[in-house]
């Protein structure tokens, strides 16, 4: 009876095992057929990821007073002398990777780190053809580039919806790293969310343990149907190579910036007015949060903004936004920032234990103009706005005003407070809250960095 037992036991775990793995990878025996193989899927995929080259023009300096003719007069230095201190042009070249995601319009998706400061941008396809590219915008707070090229019979890869992305998914990888030329690694996905890591303006990284190395950046995280879940952008790595922590930008990300780019050349971040924090321990205690709820802790409201429209007020929770849950506030930044300006959102809320819903009207981010005086004391008469190319500038300022007194001139552009780097207004009001007595501040002013202690 035992052995009769026993072996009906191993025939159902034989079975739960090869219907689990069957609906994930085929599964055959090597005298009955083909191997588990992702050549199929990567077939059809790897046409439609490509490699970067990217050229930027550089002149070697020489001593300016050469180009005074009295001073080459004064000392004697002939005209045909004078053109041999004039060192020659050199071209710099960098790789990176690129994935098409439109093969009829020709529209190529990378990195910006990748093509940023670029003269010339090359698209180079696995069938040995290479373009010259066009790049029709930036997004450098989520460090992408949109490219296009003039080309036929092109590949593209389908994009998936990133937020049915789940921890344990099976992702594929592919690259250009060290510029070895295409090259594909496999991973699952090792967590969903990642921020805080002060990469970039907006981070919601998909994090997965697929080799990503230098060279990756741009190139193309997808599912096992061959279906692109994010566009790979950087790793954490002591040694500087691959450790197996990589992360990606997440495809519903990349899509809303893409078209905006496509649309207007630019991106316009979306926002609704409203100063927020994570929810620590101690606050999830002070505010009575049951079962480990998460949410985003509401510090304060802008006057006139849409979210003071819609009712919300400082010490609210927002626990999710459009049905999606809401565990942090850098996630909380990214998934406002995504919104179509104009777009109506929909905001769950928990107000002393009591459970709302709100609608809220996505506006402009530069529309928003924030008062120095609500950031800390010591900048009262300024006014700030999030700067397009990262930090924080201000925009207005009151005559002999604290923000003045104090060293503030407009359009400086504030892009470290405390210490502590700044991407936006949200940042900077953060850093500032570490210390209500002093700020130093990191100011760039006509172009030259300068740091300025305000007590």
């Amino acid at each position: 009876m035992g052995h009769r037992f026993t072996a009906t036991l191993l025939v159902i775990l034989s079975l739960m095992f090869t219907q689990t793995v069957s609906a994930n990878l085929p599964i055959s025996l090597p005298n009955q057929g083909p191997l588990p193989s992702l050549a199929p899927m990567l077939e059809k995929v790897n046409p439609a990821v490509v490699n970067i080259a990217t050229y930027s023009t550089e002149v070697n300096r020489y001593n300016p007073l050469l180009n005074d003719p009295f001073f080459r007069r004064f000392f004697n230095i002939p005209e045909d002398q004078f053109q041999q201190y004039r060192q020659p042009e050199r071209k710099q070249q960098s790789a990176g990777s690129g994935v098409i995601v439109n093969a009829a319009e020709g529209v190529v998706i990378t990195n910006y780190h990748v093509i940023k400061g670029a003269d010339e941008v090359q698209v180079s396809l696995i069938d040995g053809r290479s373009f010259a590219a066009q790049v029709v915008g930036i997004d450098p707070e989520l460090d992408i580039a949109t490219l296009k090229i003039e080309a036929e019979q092109l590949s593209e890869v389908k994009i998936a919806d990133s937020s049915v992305t789940r921890v344990g998914d099976f992702v594929v990888a592919i690259g250009n790293p060290f510029g070895l030329g295409q090259t594909v690694t496999t991973g699952i996905v090792s967590a969903i969310g990642r921020s805080g890591l002060g990469i970039e303006g907006y981070e919601n990284f998909i994090q997965t343990d697929a080799s990503i190395n230098p060279g990756n950046s741009g190139g193309a995280l997808v599912n096992l149907r061959g279906e692109l879940v994010g566009i790979n952008t950087a790793i954490i790595s002591p040694a500087g190579g691959n450790v197996g922590i990589g992360f990606a930008i997440p495809s519903n990300m990349v899509t809303a910036s893409m078209h905006q780019l496509l649309l207007y050349g630019e991106v316009k971040r979306g926002d609704i007015g409203v100063g927020v924090q994570d929810i620590t321990p101690e606050l999830s205690e002070a505010f009575g949060l049951k079962n480990g709820q998460k949410g985003v802790l509401i510090t304060q409201v802008e006057e006139n903004s849409p979210a003071a429209g819609a009712g919300i007020e400082p010490g609210d929770i927002i626990t999710h936004v459009d049905e999606a849950i809401t565990s942090s506030a850098a996630r909380l930044r990214s998934q406002i920032s995504m919104a179509t300006i104009g777009e109506m959102l929909r905001l769950q809320i928990l107000r002393q234990n009591r459970s709302l819903e709100v609608g809220v009207k996505v506006i402009a981010r530069d529309d928003l103009s924030y008062s120095g005086k609500s950031l800390h004391p010591l900048l009262e008469g300024a006014q700030f706005e999030n700067n397009a190319d990262g930090g924080v500038v201000v925009t207005a300022l009151t005559p002999n005003s604290k923000a003045a007194y104090n060293g503030i001139r407009p359009d400086d552009i504030i892009v470290s407070a405390n210490r502590i780097a700044v991407h936006d207004v949200e940042t900077l009001r953060s850093a500032l809250k570490r210390d209500r007595s002093s700020v130093l501040l990191k100011i760039i002013r006509d172009n030259i960095s300068l740091f300025l202690v305000i007590r």
